[in-house]
């Protein structure tokens, strides 16, 4: 028997799987893992599916600790401790991916003003400035000199960064309005956001007392996001904002297979072998060289995304034309 979250949000795999589950008549249920009697629900499953967000503030405070805690009882979880601990954790991922020598994007994070200004006098600019989380390049800024820098620091080990940039998101919602991207309505909700933060931010309270940069990688008009699952990649080229280094949530997405390198591919394969994980999005640029540089990673994605991809390659680099069910592959991983 399998327990799926009961989530009616349509960015979120859940009713995916459910479609998956009745498609192939395999035994589910729908649970809400906010129950208090959770634990009691599950005594007749064999694992958990919920794929929960960083942008709700209930799923903030209460996935981990509840998925986690399924895992080390022995119930089947998705995602599990080794897909997602690092979850919305830039900071985190750091340290993961420079302790399993990855080719990462060089990152460095500091825990006292002192010795951030210490870096910044001694290192060349523009870099690149990230909050710990954010999805869609929220939080993401181009930092092109050292007095801007040092402003940064001043307000990192001050009152801190509140985690939801309210005019930033305003101006990445007009401007996908523009683009035909976006519903007028999301322009009003950006503007209702910036006078009252969603309750995530207030639940996360400030980013404080750390700064976290990475290299700035020129000579890239988009990046490469690869996802892995069960043997199985697909993935898409998202070409950079007009007059912007970011390509996260542009919304200007390539599908074929030729826009997409295949050396990204070999390399989430690789990395995917490292990790140990079930389900990982990895987002990858060109180094100066014309190889893989890791930016960061996430095991969950917003699904409409992807309908568009026109296949997907399995671990001997074969590639499968056609549509596919990635979410299928989950439920069929957890079965194995």
């Amino acid at each position: 028997m399998i327990a799926i979250h009961n989530d009616l949000r349509t960015h979120l795999f859940h009713y995916l799987w459910v479609d998956y589950c009745i498609q192939n008549k395999i035994p589910y249920k729908l649970i809400n893992c906010y129950d208090s009697n959770i634990i009691e629900q599950l005594s007749d499953c064999n694992c958990l599916f919920w794929h929960y967000n960083q942008s709700s503030a209930n799923d903030v405070v209460m996935a981990k600790p509840l998925l986690f805690s399924l895992e080390q009882s022995g119930l089947k979880v998705f995602p599990n401790f080794n897909t997602a601990w690092h979850f919305d954790d830039k900071v985190g991922q750091k340290y993961l991916l420079e302790a399993l020598n990855i080719d990462l994007v060089k990152t460095w994070v500091f825990y006292d003003s002192k010795s951030a200004k210490k870096w910044i006098q001694e290192t060349n600019f523009p870099k690149v400035f990230k909050l710990r989380g954010g999805a869609g390049s929220q939080n993401v800024q181009l930092i092109r000199t050292k007095t801007a820098a040092n402003k940064l620091v001043k307000k990192a080990f001050g009152k801190g960064f509140p985690a939801y940039d309210g005019w930033g998101s305003f101006k990445e919602r007009f401007r996908k309005w523009r683009l035909g991207k976006a519903d007028f309505k999301e322009v009003i909700k950006g503007t209702f956001r910036m006078v009252k933060p969603p309750k995530y931010a207030q639940v996360m309270g400030n980013e404080v007392n750390y700064l976290y940069f990475q290299e700035f990688i020129p000579n890239n008009d988009s990046d490469t996001r690869i996802i892995v699952i069960d043997g199985k990649a697909f993935g898409i080229k998202r070409m950079n904002r007009e007059n912007d280094f970011r390509a996260s949530g542009s919304g200007f997405i390539l599908y074929d297979k030729d826009s997409i390198d295949e050396v990204f591919v070999k390399a989430a394969f690789d990395i995917h072998k490292k990790l140990k994980a079930q389900c990982i999005a990895y987002d990858f640029v060109y180094d100066e060289h014309k190889k893989p540089l890791l930016i960061e990673i996430s095991f969950g994605f917003a699904n409409g995304g992807y309908n568009d991809c026109v296949g997907y390659w399995d671990e001997k680099m074969t590639w499968h034309e056609g549509k596919f069910n990635p979410y299928g592959w989950m439920i069929e991983l957890m079965l194995k």
